[in-house]
């Protein structure tokens, strides 16, 4: 029985980070620019504190200047709006970033849409939106989590997916939609499927790629895998399960890891998969960013 290959984003986003390190060295060397990311959060949500401090942790390693603005739960969107109005205006800070989920009285998409789009690193704005849609990506920045599943796509095989079928099971604008556009722009033949998709596992099927990014644990099954595809789980789910004969709570992907890996070719694990890989993208969006700004190409 064959077993896919483990693709191990922990490793690859490693390796992208020395680069980024590497190229953010030389551009503050060549030109005097340190690449700036400030990040907002509003409230103390437990889950976004662990992402906003791994995020800093990984700004300063890759030598950017962090920048962290903490505002209370109930802060008033007026004063959300006039802080993000200042880091627009702040030439030190080549990238935004509002951590989602935002409290309920604050209105998402008119603070995701007050960040410039030239410093909009996780890919939310419109404008941003718009461009990748049209294909138009040169100075556009592609939102972290899709972008990180395509470069792993990409490792495995190559650049140009003409010929390859591939089923997004998820759509929503943060990867699905733009999981979607990225392939296409790929020549990949792309479908998106969702909770109204009939036969969802026969539409699976017939895919070559498979990117999951539902948030239903262990959905995916071996048999609605055709063999030899590539499986990307963008999935992340705490689940109780029994481990040596103890309960305990821990993360599961969209994808049973276990037992589609008995017929695919290579599949991504959760942890240890996607997750390590958007946070490395948002830095490489933010080098990206200062070298536009600085006219220096993307």
């Amino acid at each position: 029985m064959t077993v896919a290959k483990r693709i191990d984003g922990k490793a690859r986003a490693a390796a992208l980070a020395a680069s980024i390190t590497e190229k953010t060295a030389a551009l503050l060397k060549k030109h005097g620019i340190k690449p700036g990311l400030a990040v907002v959060i509003i409230g103390e949500d437990p889950a976004s504190q662990v992402y906003v401090r791994n995020k800093k942790r990984t700004a300063e390693s890759c030598g950017f200047h962090s920048v962290q603005h903490t505002l209370p739960k109930n802060a008033a969107e007026s004063d959300v709006l006039k802080l993000i109005d200042e880091l627009n205006n702040d030439t030190a800070i080549h990238g935004i970033l509002v951590q989602l989920p935002l409290p309920d009285h604050l209105d998402e998409q008119a603070i995701t849409q007050a960040i410039t789009p030239s410093k909009d690193v996780d890919g939310f704005h419109f404008v941003n939106i718009g461009k990748l849609t049209a294909g138009h990506t040169s100075d556009a920045f592609v939102p972290c989590t899709p972008a990180g599943c395509m470069l792993m796509i990409e490792d495995e095989l190559g650049r140009d997916l003409s010929g390859k079928n591939a089923v997004v099971i998820g759509r929503s604008n943060i990867v699905g939609k733009p999981m979607a556009s990225l392939l296409l722009q790929a020549n990949a033949t792309v479908t998106v499927t969702h909770s109204r998709t009939k036969d969802l596992s026969k539409v699976v099927a017939g895919a070559d790629i498979v990117v999951a990014a539902v948030g239903r644990p262990d959905m995916v099954k071996a048999d609605w895998v055709k063999p030899g595809a590539v499986v990307i789980d963008v999935g992340i789910n705490r689940v109780e399960k029994t481990v040596d004969g103890e309960t305990k709570m821990v993360l599961t992907g969209d994808v049973d890891y276990d037992d589609v890996s008995k017929v695919a070719a290579a599949i991504t694990p959760v942890p240890g998969g996607v997750g390590p890989m958007t946070i490395t993208m948002l830095m490489a969006n933010t080098l990206r960013s200062a070298r536009l700004a600085a006219g220096l190409g993307a």
